[in-house]
């Protein structure tokens, strides 16, 4: 890609960028004097989608007039409001629209996973995960281990980069399952790891960890709405995600779950179970005898909040109106291809870029480590806040910066890096 300085180039290429509409899709925060925020924090919360308030508003109109009635004959109805998302949530992640459900929150589904897919035995009882992983998942992970009567010590593995590195090799993962494989259970790995933004081959670590008969299960918060994703095709035996990031759904907005088609028709398959994942035609006889729904909806426990599916429903439809992922992706990649150029030409004394340069191991985020002798990492993350620039700090030593393909443009990024450097040379 061919890329060049000064703002005149930069608004070129929003001109010329066919999903510049789906900006106005958004409100986006106001600075003081009634400027809009430079908003690249679509990694830890989405903006909120305009429409979102409609469609909750709706949901509260029908409560108010319906009553109890609104689970039943009306538009959207309650009872089976959840499906309404299945088929676009399937289209975001390369699923059928049977091995996906929005339930629960993303460490809750985690837990229910793992009920399902990490079953310990003598000899095949470990655990992998990355070093640095969100520590929700960290706990979650030792959490299960525990309840099994296993010491995390003993069956927690720990994949780290190598000394003076930031980013996981496959090689030295490959290397750890080819080594340990008979004795791990499940791998449980990031999507996009949250800290240096690195997208982890998929494909390749599902294959090689069932050909030892391993459990694979992925945490896609940092993942979906982000990269182009096939867990049907690649034979994901589960992934889980939260919506709130790039899904734009609201803070604490239930979460998604995928549970490949061949272990969802499996009514057999061990789970906690709960009356919304009781088969649909029979819910409502009030017998106490479990049968699972045959498909992912078999893990719902509790009927789900139907405000917060209106969210995701209202995000969801601008994610189809966009053309899905494809076109989403194309316009990511030219952005942070261009925020990549810009630091480098920029500011390149002053930061460090940790995530991969190669377009297929990254997504929407780079994360910045800073070198500047003068001033910190915290102290240059709070200049970029005091000039109006909202994005994300992770201790110990990194911005996570993520230009979003919906509602950020080129224009964002030039002004970034230009209040970036102006705050790196003070």
């Amino acid at each position: 890609m061919h890329f060049e300085a000064g703002i005149e180039f930069a608004q070129a290429l929003d001109h010329e960028d066919p999903l510049s509409r789906f900006r106005e899709e958004f409100s986006i925060p106001a600075q003081p004097d009634g400027s809009q925020e430079i908003y690249l924090c679509g990694n830890s919360l989405g903006l909120q989608p305009r429409r979102a308030r409609d469609y909750v508003n709706q949901e509260l109109d029908k409560w108010a007039t319906l009553g109890v009635k609104g689970h039943f004959d009306c538009e959207f109805p309650w009872m089976p409001y959840h499906e309404f998302l299945a088929e676009s949530s399937a289209n975001l992640v390369g699923a059928h629209s049977d091995e996906v459900v929005m339930m629960n929150s993303l460490t809750v589904n985690l837990h229910l996973m793992m009920v399902s897919f990490y079953r310990p035995s003598a000899t095949r009882y470990k655990i992998v995960i990355e070093d640095h992983a969100f520590p929700s998942d960290h706990y979650a992970v030792e959490s299960q281990l525990r309840h099994h009567g296993i010491d995390p010590e003993d069956g927690l593995l720990l994949l780290k980069p190598r000394e003076g590195e930031e980013l996981l090799r496959l090689e030295d993962i490959t290397a750890l399952i080819e080594e340990q494989g008979d004795s791990i259970a499940l791998l449980l790995l990031p999507g996009v790891q949250y800290y240096t933004g690195q997208v982890l081959p998929m494909a390749e670590l599902t294959e090689l960890a069932h050909q030892h008969g391993i459990s694979v299960g992925f945490d896609l918060a940092h993942a979906v709405g982000n990269i182009p994703l096939q867990l049907h095709t690649w034979n994901v035996d589960f992934a889980c995600w939260c919506s709130y990031k790039y899904l734009n759904s609201g803070p604490g907005s239930v979460a998604g779950c995928f549970v490949h088609r061949r272990h969802a028709q499996n009514t057999q398959l061990p789970r906690f179970a709960g009356w919304w994942g009781h088969d649909k035609q029979s819910r409502f006889r009030m017998e106490n005898r479990f049968q699972p729904i045959p498909t992912a909806e078999g893990w719902q426990l509790s009927n789900p909040p139907i405000l917060s599916l209106a969210a995701i429903r209202a995000s969801l439809d601008v994610f189809s109106e966009a053309g899905g992922m494809g076109p989403l992706r194309s316009k990511s990649e030219k952005l942070t291809a261009y925020l990549q150029f810009l630091l480098k030409s920029e500011v390149g004394e002053y930061i460090s870029i940790i995530t991969p340069e190669d377009l297929e191991q990254r997504g929407c985020q780079l994360s910045l480590s800073c070198n500047a002798r003068h001033l910190s990492g915290r102290q240059l993350f709070q200049r970029l806040e005091e000039h109006g620039v909202t994005c994300d700090w992770r201790e110990p030593n990194v911005i996570r910066v993520a230009p979003v393909p919906l509602y950020n443009r080129f224009a964002d990024v030039y002004r970034f890096v230009e209040i970036l450097k102006a705050a790196c040379e003070e």
